[in-house]
């Protein structure tokens, strides 16, 4: 088993990682996959993507109960088929993150941090947050935006939402683990998030419930 996080929030809510480090045919003995999702699975032509789809149905399973099962919606927004828990996704190089929550709305976004995110910091951030960044931790600051919108994009359901016209994320000094104010500003609301953060292992990760 390769769970890093199993970890309760509020009464109602679980946020869980899993690090990948079983190989293909491990994975696929740890799920009892359908029709469908068999079906689903040997569409991927890539052996990585392939063993993220695997490993998130592999965390489900240890989080919930082993008869959960993800389907998609509008805009590939994940549900699970019983309606038990809403639920956000995440995956990144070796690692796969899960968000879940019985009554409340979630959003969650992980990134291993690299370089490449400065050359497009300003695809995705106002310029009043480009100069709020620190560059002393200039890499984690960026990544800690990049997630949060991610994760706010996502508990919004995916829906008219740009990340820089839309989105707004408060200044903040970055820690290892902290809290982040989010605004949301689009047709469909105007609404303040507060989102977790914290780092592991060179991931960035954000979370947000309401």
């Amino acid at each position: 088993m390769a769970i890093l996080l199993n970890e309760p929030f509020n009464e109602d809510g679980i946020l869980g990682i899993w690090e990948i480090v079983e190989d293909y045919d491990t994975l696929r003995s740890m799920v009892n996959l359908d029709d469908k999702d068999i079906e689903r699975l040997d569409s991927f032509k890539n052996h990585q993507r392939k063993l993220e789809w695997l490993s998130v149905r592999v965390l489900l399973n240890s989080l919930t109960d082993k008869d959960s099962r993800i389907v998609y919606g509008p805009e590939r927004k994940p549900y699970l088929h019983n309606n038990s828990h809403n639920i956000s996704i995440s995956h990144s190089k070796d690692f796969t993150a899960l968000l879940l929550n019985k009554k409340r709305r979630v959003g969650l976004d992980l990134e291993f941090m690299s370089n490449k995110v400065l050359r497009i910091a300003e695809k995705f951030l106002r310029p009043e947050e480009l100069d709020s960044i620190d560059k002393s931790q200039e890499i984690y600051h960026l990544y800690l935006h990049w997630c949060a919108k991610e994760a706010l994009y996502k508990i919004c359901d995916k829906v008219d939402i740009n990340f820089v016209t839309n989105l707004k994320i408060e200044p903040f000094k970055p820690k290892e683990k902290g809290l982040i104010i989010g605004v949301v500003n689009n047709s469909y609301m105007n609404e303040k998030f507060t989102l977790n953060y914290f780092t592991l292992k060179n991931y960035a990760i954000v979370w947000c419930y309401k």
